[in-house]
């Protein structure tokens, strides 16, 4: 078994993401049941955000519902509707810094016109830790 032999950090430094999760009330429910409108305004949220859109997909639920999601360079977003209810639940998480899921949020959440809406946000990541090399260079388990 190789020993370590050195402690220096990697050169490409620490992870750092945000996950932004939110619940919208009070939105109109033909809107969260036009899965065609909700593909757009999402792609808009996100692009107008400086999120890298990937791909979009989506289906539509009998009788009703929603679910779209969003592939992104920086990670991905989902909403999911329950016009029944008037509600949508969505999800936000970016890698980096250059795309920002908490406006990407806010831009959805006013296309939407809701009552009213509650955010999470979560700051993701792992801080530049010291990883043991070997001998051979591989980092040490």
């Amino acid at each position: 078994m190789e020993q370590p032999v050195s402690t220096q950090p990697p050169a490409t430094g620490a992870f750092q993401g945000r996950h932004v999760l939110g619940e919208i009330y009070g939105v109109d429910p033909g809107l969260l049941n036009d899965e065609e409108r909700l593909c757009a305004l999402l792609r808009e949220a996100l692009t107008e955000a400086k999120a890298t859109v990937l791909d979009v997909r989506s289906h539509h639920f009998a009788p009703q519902g929603v679910t779209v999601m969003a592939l992104l360079a920086e990670s991905h977003a989902s909403c999911h509707t329950y016009p029944e209810y008037g509600c949508a639940y969505v999800d936000f998480f970016t890698c980096g810094t250059a795309a920002d899921p908490a406006e990407a949020l806010h831009n959805l959440s006013k296309a939407l016109r809701p009552t009213r809406y509650h955010v999470v946000v979560l700051d993701r990541g792992v801080p530049a830790l010291p990883i043991p090399l070997t001998a051979s260079g591989k980092a040490h388990p």
